[in-house]
């Protein structure tokens, strides 16, 4: 019998070691590339559960996707109980002229009409403003839906609220995209209603905002109350997590855990404000 040297013998254990290494380090590259890639759907948009909140139980919902963003209406309220609606950097810039032109959604119970707000005292708040939508005629006609309004004080309407959607669409322009999701706040004071169908004055409104398509993802939430509503934007920022405990809510749920956990813990409003 031919005996093997030992030098070939310890090349052979050292190659099949080689080949141990190589497959054990394909397989956690092609588990993180995965992974990786899930990022991606996440963070180009073709994630839209990324859009939807799970609200408490026993809330009315009716959900509706339009042209550039999607309602989930409050037949109660006769508000949204939110809005939510992908921005790309791309779409703000576009020229499509304002509507101006408010219409009923008879697919919608209980959808006001325009006439329910007038000479109420409020301005028909947009929770997805018409700037965000002039990429697209039909999207833009569709942001006038009175499914996505809200009765708001004319001193946030036009003041810090408008503030806060000039941000958002310097924020996609230099993140590529962001998720916004937007709605009302009630508390069991706010029992004040207008128009002939009664439509439920919040006390407050916020704002959450998810960019998931920089390196290292964030979110940031504000709420304002229904009224003038001075001083700086941070006066108003919060976490997601902070944001979802004052609402009962669950924001973003389509996230990854451990990416739902870093960026719905803290927030950075220095961070979210730098230009670049």
């Amino acid at each position: 019998m031919t005996k093997i040297p030992k030098l070939a013998i310890f090349g052979l254990i050292f190659c099949i070691f080689l080949i141990g290494i190589g497959c054990f380090l394909a397989l956690n590259t092609t588990a993180e590339a995965n992974r990786i890639e899930e990022i991606l759907e996440v963070a180009t948009g073709h994630y839209p559960a990324l859009e939807t909140v799970t609200l408490r139980e026993g809330i009315p919902e009716q959900i509706k996707e339009y042209a550039g963003f999607t309602v989930s209406f409050n037949k109660d309220n006769h508000t949204p109980n939110y809005v939510a609606w992908e921005l790309l950097g791309s779409e703000v810039s576009n020229g499509v002229e304002r509507s101006n032109n408010f219409w009923q959604d008879f697919e919608i119970e209980g959808c006001p009409t325009h006439r329910d707000y007038t000479h109420s005292g409020y301005d028909r708040g947009h929770m997805c403003p018409a700037a965000d939508q002039k990429w697209s005629e039909r999207a833009m006609n569709d942001c006038f839906v009175m499914a996505n309004i809200c009765p708001q004080d004319h001193n946030l309407n036009a003041g810090a609220w408008n503030t806060l959607e000039n941000k958002e669409r310097q924020w996609a322009r230099r993140d590529s995209a962001i998720i916004i999701v937007a709605g009302p706040v009630y508390d069991d004071n706010d029992t004040k209603r207008i128009g002939d169908i009664g439509v439920r004055v919040p006390s407050a409104f916020f704002k959450a905002f998810l960019a998931p398509y920089v390196k290292e993802p964030r979110a940031i939430a504000f709420v304002y109350p229904n009224m003038a509503s001075p001083g700086n934007m941070q006066d108003y920022a919060m976490s997601i997590d902070d944001l979802e405990n004052y609402l009962g809510v669950d924001l973003f749920p389509a996230l990854p855990d451990d990416i739902e956990n870093k960026v719905e813990s803290r927030y950075s409003f220095t961070e979210w404000n730098k230009s670049k």
